[in-house]
C-alpha cells in the first residue's frame, strides 16, 4: 500500500509542476508570445510536446488495459500514425508555413471565408471538450483508487476538480511557453515510471514470460486478414490500422489545433517537419512499453479478468498494480506520472482552445485591443475553460468501454469532416464556402448516424439499428463499424458533397 513517502513525492511533483511552469513563462508582451511562444521554441522540445499532449492517461492505463484483455495489435497503428504524419509534413505543413497563421482554421477562413472558419472552430471546440473530457476522467482513476487505500471516500468530481484548479494555475500564467516546457517535464516522468513498473513486473513474475504471453497468443502483433467484413469492423488489423490510423492522424495533426499550434510556433519550416515526425518515433516506443506493461500485468495476475480481480474495469487494473504492489516511493513517482500525463494534455487544451476562442470566434474583437488588453482576454479565456473543461469530465463516469478507445472513438465524429474541409480546399478550386459547409454539416449529421446506428451482422449484412442493447447486439451477432475508419468515411463524404455542390460554379 502506498507509504507517507508515496504521497510526499506526488505533492513534491505537483506543487513542483505549478511553480515550474509558472517561472518558465517568460515574459509575455502579446497574443502571439502567450499562445506561440514568440516562435523561439527548439523542435525537439515541440516533439516532445506533441507527444506528451497526445499521450495523456490514456496511453498509461488505457492500453495497458488493451493488451490485458487482447494482444499487441494495437501497435499496427502505430504506423498509420507514421504514415499521416509525414503526409501531414509535406503536404500541409508548406500551406501553414506560407501564411501567418495563429490557428490551423485560419487557413480555411482565408481559402473560404470566416463562416467556415468559425464553424470548424466551434467543431475542434466541442471535440476536444468531449475526447478530453474522457482523459481528464480516466485521471481520476488511479486517483480515487489511490485515496480508497488511504480510507478516503472521494468521488470523481472532487478529484477531476483538484487536478483542473492545479493545471489551469500554471496554464493561465505562463501560457505557450510554460505548456510546452512542462510537457518535456512530465513526458520524461511518466516514461520513468512505466520503465521502473516495466522492470519490476519481469522480476516479480516465477514463469517465464515470453512463453506464457507466446502460448496465449497475445505476442501477436499483425493480424492480416482477407475478409472485408473484418476488415471494416476489427480495430486492429493491419489494414484498418495502416490505412485509417494514417487518415485519422492526417486529422488529429493536420487539422486539429491543439497540435497544430506546436506545428505553428516553431521557427521554421523544416523545424516543424522534424518535430511532427520525430514524434511518430516516439509515440512507437511509448506504445510498446505501455502494450508490454499490460501483457505481463496479464501474467502476473494469471490472466484473471477484471470482476475477478474485484474491480469494475480493466483500466483499473495497472492503477491498483501501483498502489498494492510497487514499493515506495516508486508507487508516487508512477502516479505522479500518471497525473502529468493528464496534465500534460489538459495544459494543451486549454491553450489551444482559448487561442482557437480568441482568434477564430473573436478575431474582430481582437483587432480593436492592444496588446496589453489582447493578453489579459487570453488568459481569462483560459480560465473560463478550464471551468467547462472540470464540467465536461464528469460527464464520463458510468462509461465502461475502455477510455482509450472512447476517446478516440469521440474524435472521429469529428476528425472527418475538419479533414474533408481541408482536402477541400487544398484539391478542389472550384469549392465555396457554401459548398463546403454544407459538406461539412452533412457529414458530421451522417457520422452521428454511423457511430451510433451502423451494424453489420453475423452474415455480413449491413443495418441500421440506432443504439441497440447489450442483449440485441449478443443475440443478432451485431459488430459495429470500426472507429479507425471513422476519420476516413467522414472526410469523403465531406469530400463528395462539396465536389458535387461545386459543380454549380465555374
Amino acid at each position: 500500500m502506498l507509504t507517507t513517502l508515496d504521497y510526499l513525492v506526488i505533492v513534491f511533483y505537483l506543487v513542483g509542476v505549478v511553480l515550474f511552469g509558472i517561472r518558465s513563462a517568460g515574459k509575455q508582451r502579446s497574443v502571439s508570445d502567450y499562445f506561440l511562444g514568440s516562435k523561439e521554441m527548439p523542435w525537439w522540445a515541440i516533439s516532445f510536446s506533441i507527444v506528451a499532449t497526445e499521450t495523456s492517461t490514456l496511453t498509461v492505463i488505457g492500453i495497458p488495459a488493451v493488451a490485458y484483455g487482447g494482444a499487441m495489435t494495437f501497435f499496427q497503428l502505430t504506423f498509420g500514425y507514421l504514415a499521416g504524419r509525414v503526409a501531414v509534413a509535406w503536404w500541409l505543413l508548406p500551406r501553414y508555413a506560407a501564411g501567418d497563421l495563429q490557428t490551423a482554421y485560419a487557413f480555411l477562413g482565408s481559402r473560404f471565408g470566416p463562416h467556415m472558419q468559425r464553424l470548424s472552430s466551434l467543431t475542434f471546440l466541442a471535440t476536444r471538450l468531449l475526447a478530453d473530457g474522457v482523459r481528464l476522467f480516466a485521471t481520476a482513476i488511479p486517483i480515487r483508487i489511490m485515496a480508497a487505500s488511504a480510507g478516503f471516500d472521494v468521488g470523481y468530481p472532487e478529484i477531476i476538480l483538484v487536478i483542473g484548479v492545479l493545471t489551469a494555475l500554471y496554464t493561465y500564467v505562463g501560457g505557450f511557453k510554460a505548456v510546452v516546457w512542462m510537457d518535456v517535464v512530465q513526458m520524461s516522468v511518466y516514461l520513468l515510471g512505466a520503465l521502473f513498473t516495466l522492470f519490476l513486473l519481469v522480476s516479480m513474475v516465477d514463469v517465464d514470460p515470453v512463453q506464457t504471453l507466446r502460448n496465449a497468443g497475445k505476442l501477436q502483433i499483425f493480424s492480416v486478414s482477407s475478409s472485408l467484413q473484418t476488415v471494416l469492423t476489427s480495430p486492429y488489423t493491419l489494414v484498418t490500422a495502416v490505412v485509417g490510423g494514417g487518415i485519422f492522424s492526417m486529422a488529429s495533426h493536420g487539422t486539429d489545433q491543439l497540435i497544430v499550434q506546436r506545428l505553428l510556433s516553431c521557427r521554421n519550416l523544416g523545424d516543424a517537419r522534424k518535430a511532427l515526425i520525430g514524434s511518430a518515433f516516439f509515440v512507437m516506443i511509448q506504445f510498446a512499453i505501455f502494450l508490454t506493461v499490460g501483457a505481463l500485468l496479464w501474467v502476473h495476475y494469471g490472466g484473471q479478468d477484471a470482476a475477478a480481480l474485484g474491480l469494475a474495469r480493466t483500466d483499473e487494473i495497472f492503477p491498483m498494480f501501483i498502489i498494492r504492489q510497487l514499493p515506495s516511493p516508486l508507487a508516487g513517482l508512477v502516479l505522479a506520472g500518471i497525473l502529468a500525463a493528464a496534465m500534460s494534455t489538459l495544459s494543451s487544451s486549454l491553450n489551444a482552445l482559448a487561442s482557437s476562442s480568441l482568434n477564430d470566434l473573436m478575431g474582430s474583437r481582437l483587432a480593436r485591443l492592444d496588446a496589453a488588453a489582447g493578453l489579459r482576454l487570453s488568459r481569462w479565456l483560459t480560465l473560463g475553460w478550464a471551468l467547462v473543461f472540470v464540467f465536461f469530465a464528469t460527464l464520463f463516469e458510468d462509461q465502461q468501454n475502455p477510455v482509450v478507445e472512447l476517446g478516440l472513438s469521440i474524435a472521429s465524429f469529428t476528425y472527418g469532416s475538419l479533414l474533408g474541409a481541408f482536402l477541400l480546399g487544398i484539391a478542389v478550386e472550384r469549392v465555396r464556402e457554401t459548398d463546403a459547409m454544407i459538406g461539412f454539416v452533412a457529414a458530421v449529421l451522417a457520422m452521428v448516424a454511423i457511430i451510433f446506428g451502423l451494424w453489420s451482422t453475423a452474415e455480413g449484412e449491413w443495418i441500421f439499428h440506432f443504439r441497440p442493447s447489450a442483449d440485441i447486439i449478443a443475440a443478432q451477432g451485431l459488430t459495429a463499424l470500426a472507429w479507425p475508419w471513422y476519420t476516413a468515411v467522414g472526410a469523403a463524404i465531406t469530400v463528395a458533397i462539396g465536389s458535387l455542390l461545386s459543380i454549380r460554379h465555374r
